[in-house]
């Protein structure tokens, strides 16, 4: 794909400059068809940052579906290094995918990851008759008997579903992670049917995956991996409160090319904020079950590399990379 053909999708978009004098982005790219996580964050941010006033003009979205989210990547540092005006939609996918280094040798950082807005909570779900009462009765049981326990998730082995877990685990000082039994199945809802039927003993995924099945009554969330509790479901403690400092989460957010300014990268991060903090953004997380979670500027690009860090070596210790 040419940089001609690239440009012509965008003929006619305007550059605007907003309050910081810095030029806003005309074009997200969802690295993903129309209908998905990353269309629906290129979409919903591009209209909520023109609603509010934080760009001037309407932003355009580009569907640039490919190798999980690789094609876009590759067609940004490869294409469009320098360009301030640009906006790519991202996810916990994003991170996991160049941590087990899935985009053909390209890395976390050749780009610049400018902020998350929202996120569907990790959970860590058992059945309603579990003996496990407590996250740490569920480490405690593994960390006496790794075969004890199997998980069910609706990621490979090696995704992120697989992980979480696992990032817990280690908090708890227990290392020998491939002991840990994981069966990865097609998608959450399969996955927590698998521990409803007690075939498996725990689940890991995310909290929209099992709402149906707390309401119903059929599970118990022993653990939500936030940084606080989720409004609406606060009777769920975070990882966290338990002893365990670890939040993970499938966040929606974005990065931008590695080549610009400062002084971009910060505007933009304001612009995020400025949706973060919107009623019009919060209707959006209701509507579409996500919950906060705001980190921008320095401080999503510190969690973003903390993260592609600890789950490319969870990877190489689980044989999923070398």
């Amino acid at each position: 794909m040419t940089k001609r053909f690239f440009k012509a999708l965008i003929t006619g978009a305007a550059i605007t400059v907003g309050a910081t004098g810095v030029a806003s982005a005309a074009e997200c790219i969802a690295p993903a068809n129309p209908g998905g996580g990353w269309d629906f964050t290129c979409r919903q941010i591009g209209k909520i940052m023109f609603d509010i006033g934080a760009v001037d003009k309407p932003v355009q979205v580009t569907n640039m579906a490919g190798a999980g989210g690789g094609l876009a990547y590759t067609h940004v540092v490869n294409e469009r290094n320098t360009d301030d005006d640009l906006i790519i939609a991202a996810s916990s996918a994003t991170s996991t995918r160049l941590a087990q280094n899935a985009y053909a040798g390209m890395t976390a950082d050749q780009v610049r990851f400018v902020g998350a807005i929202g996120a569907d909570p990790g959970v860590i779900v058992v059945g309603k008759d579990s003996p496990f009462q407590s996250l740490n009765d569920l480490i405690d049981a593994i960390k006496a008997d790794p075969g004890s326990v199997a998980f069910a998730g609706g990621s490979a082995v090696g995704g992120f579903d697989h992980i979480k877990p696992l990032m817990i685990l280690q908090r708890a000082d227990f290392t020998d992670i491939a002991k840990v039994k994981y069966i990865g199945v097609d998608g959450g809802a399969d996955a927590i049917t698998q521990t409803i039927g007690g075939f498996t003993q725990a689940m890991t995924g995310d909290m929209s995956e099992i709402v149906g099945f707390l309401k119903a009554g059929e599970v118990r969330v022993l653990a939500v991996l936030t940084d606080e509790r989720v409004p609406g479901f606060d009777d769920i403690p975070t990882a966290k409160e338990q002893g365990f400092d670890v939040v993970a989460v499938n966040w929606r957010g974005m990065y931008i090319p590695r080549g610009v300014s400062d002084e971009t990268f910060n505007s933009w991060a304001e612009k995020l904020q400025m949706v973060a903090d919107s009623a019009e953004w919060k209707e959006a997380m209701a509507a579409n079950g996500l919950a906060p979670f705001t980190k921008v500027g320095s401080d999503f690009q510190s969690y973003v590399d903390g993260l592609v860090a600890e789950i490319a070596q969870m990877s190489k210790d689980l044989g999923v990379i070398q």
